[in-house]
């Protein structure tokens, strides 16, 4: 006849190590946005002379170079053709910052509103 032993404590399934939450991939408008600003730099120009060449105002390349707006295709292009270069090259470059890594995941989180909420929450 088997006894009925019952346990002094419940035994919990070993612990393993959690993982290290992934770090979220940047927008494609903030690596975007971090190439052209590197492009600018590198050719030692300000934004206003940047922005009057590609014929928009100063403020939105920089709102572009921050990665706070999503500019549209014909802005991108504008922007690219102001540094003499096509939208393939732009491409290329961002495709290559990806590979390398070289872009910082986004360190801070600056929407609204509930989806925003949602997100924070998560």
């Amino acid at each position: 006849m088997a006894a009925n032993v019952t346990p002094l404590r419940k035994v919990q399934p070993r612990a393993t190590a959690p993982e290290p939450p992934a770090l979220p991939e940047p927008l494609w408008r903030e690596v975007v946005g971090s190439r052209l600003r590197r492009l600018r730099r590198e050719r030692g120009e300000r934004l206003a002379e940047t922005a009057a060449r590609a014929g928009i105002s100063p403020q939105y390349l920089s709102e572009i170079e921050r990665g706070r707006k999503e500019p549209s295709s014909e802005m991108i292009a504008a922007v690219t053709g102001a540094f003499g270069l096509t939208l393939i090259d732009l491409t290329r470059l961002v495709t290559e910052d990806l590979r390398r890594d070289t872009v910082q995941p986004r360190q801070q989180f600056h929407g609204s509103g509930p989806v925003a909420l949602l997100t924070l929450a998560a």
